[in-house]
């Protein structure tokens, strides 16, 4: 029994991870986009 805990354990901190890495990559891509907008909207002198 102890095996399959040990999976579930592994199999937990692999989901975990990957939700970190989706949010952290939505996060910059946001920015960026934020970014963009910025500089497309800017004055121009």
């Amino acid at each position: 029994m102890q095996r399959g805990t040990a999976v579930k354990k592994i199999i937990a901190l692999v989901a975990v991870a990957g939700a970190v890495l989706f949010f952290v990559k939505r996060s910059r891509s946001a920015k960026a986009d934020a970014d963009l907008w910025r500089e497309a909207t800017a004055p121009t002198d």
